[in-house]
């Protein structure tokens, strides 16, 4: 039974006391919806950089946000931490608690990225191009987008922080009006920068960047003046100290953490997966097959499941604080069936159409056509397990287990896909096919562990809390 507060309270308390359906259905389809809208902007930067640069430009961008989610994800570890206690406080009815979890959270956000993601990015850029193997005209292509990206990174942090807060607190339209917002001004500015308008040059591939970041900068501040405002379901206050909150802190990153490192895993694979794609005698043209066809057509798939990760797990949160853990397994459930139904919707355009889809992009030669081809047949099975391994995900973290899906990652997009490339690289020698092959392998071996973990069920006894305010 949900806990009274001295405070009063905006919760949508049908996600806790609800059909339970509903309260899934209410999170996910706009956090899905936002996730999909997101996607079509990284599809703009490939298709006009694809068609005024060249698939060089796209091996480029793939590339580099390859290397950038490896940082970017650690960084942004600590909002899966946020996610974890807002939807703990919010199905307790705590709306105070939950106003300075997110504080907080916005704190160590704008240290970490000024301080930290800025610097070190822009001095690691080149060492980190070169250790994926990227070709000089790749990698001509890639550097300014890379520390354009790193250097101003704060919009985008905010952005998220904003985003997963919302969401466990049970707002997904908020997330979705600013993710929109966000995507029409990148469009806007991509148009521009990558191709060049009147006095404006042609910036190419950097002109992508720069859209990215002006666009998220923007939203940022949108979003924190929205916090400040009063008319969210959390609220910031000018009485709020600049001061860390210890107690908070902590517990932000000891839920936190352990997503960071799994997403540092799972995106370190991606960076070792290039490295070996890059060995390949057609290298460029499977960077870019890979780039076009896993990097964004298959997160269509991606970041619906994402979505749904998101809204399964401030649901699973939610029904856990108020202490309902039998409804955290329904939502579960009924999230993974939602998902499935999306996958096989899209994993069907990649059977039936994957040449179409590489052409929208700009692709027209044949070596790439025939890799990307093979690598969508092959995703459109692949997102059947993504979206199963996502939803219990979400099932996991949302209810505090963090680690769990670190050591599933380790297992599933490390030592089987990798090491799978090493043994026939060693033996009979490796290819496209071979690498595809084992992106599959890794996606079904973590269904499969997500899954079974989910249902041993040691989440019912995970315990969240904070320390109360300061006097």
């Amino acid at each position: 039974m949900s806990l009274p507060s001295s405070t009063s309270s905006h919760f949508d308390r049908s996600i806790v006391e609800g059909p339970i359906g509903p309260a899934v259905w209410k999170l996910a389809w706009p956090t899905m919806l936002q996730n999909v809208i997101g996607g079509m902007q990284g599809i703009v930067d490939h298709v006009m950089v694809g068609h005024y640069v060249g698939y060089v430009g796209n091996a480029a961008i793939g590339v580099s946000w390859q290397i950038f989610l490896v940082v970017i994800v650690f960084i942004a570890s600590l909002y899966t931490g946020t996610a974890v206690l807002v939807a703990r406080f919010a199905g307790r009815n705590e709306p105070e608690k939950t106003n300075r979890t997110v504080y907080q959270a916005f704190l160590v956000s704008v240290v970490l990225s000024i301080g930290v993601l800025a610097p070190l990015g822009y001095f690691l850029a080149p060492g980190l191009l070169s250790f994926v193997n990227a070709t000089p005209e790749v990698e001509a292509q890639a550097l300014p987008y890379l520390r354009i990206m790193f250097v101003f990174s704060i919009g985008m942090l905010m952005f998220f922080m904003l985003g997963g807060a919302l969401r466990s607190a049970g707002d997904a339209r908020t997330p979705l009006r600013l993710g929109v917002l966000l995507t029409v001004m990148n469009i806007f500015f991509n148009v521009i920068l990558i191709k060049g308008l009147g006095p404006i040059p042609a910036f190419g591939t950097k002109g992508a960047a720069m859209g990215t970041v002006l666009a998220s900068g923007i939203v940022g501040v949108i979003g924190i003046g929205l916090l400040f405002s009063g008319t969210l379901v959390v609220r910031f206050s000018r009485a709020m100290s600049w001061r860390p909150d210890w107690s908070i802190v902590r517990s932000l990153f000891r839920f936190g953490l352990p997503s960071g490192f799994q997403g540092v895993a799972m995106n370190v694979a991606g960076v070792l997966l290039l490295r070996f794609i890059g060995s390949l005698e057609h290298s460029a043209e499977a960077q870019a097959a890979y780039a076009v066809g896993y990097t964004e057509l298959f997160s269509l798939i991606a970041w619906t499941s994402s979505g749904l990760l998101g809204a399964t797990a401030a649901v699973a949160g939610q029904n856990l604080g108020a202490g309902r853990p039998d409804r955290t397994v329904q939502a579960v459930r009924a999230a993974s069936r939602i998902g499935l139904i999306a996958a096989a919707g899209l994993g069907l355009v990649f059977m039936l159409v994957p040449r179409v889809l590489l052409g929208f992009f700009g692709m027209e030669d044949p070596t790439v056509l025939r890799l990307g081809s093979h690598l969508l047949r092959l995703l459109a099975i692949s997102g059947l397990f993504v979206t199963v391994a996502l939803t219990y995900t979400g099932g996991l973290q949302g209810t505090g287990d963090t680690r769990s899906p670190l050591y599933i990652s380790i297992v599933s997009q490390i030592v089987v896909p990798l090491g799978l490339c090493f043994v026939l690289q060693a033996t009979s020698g490796l290819t496209a096919w071979h690498i595809w092959v084992a992106i599959v392998l890794g996606h079904f071996t973590r269904c499969t562990l997500s899954v079974l973990r989910f249902r041993q069920e040691k989440w019912r006894s995970i315990v969240v809390d904070i320390e109360p305010a300061r006097s």
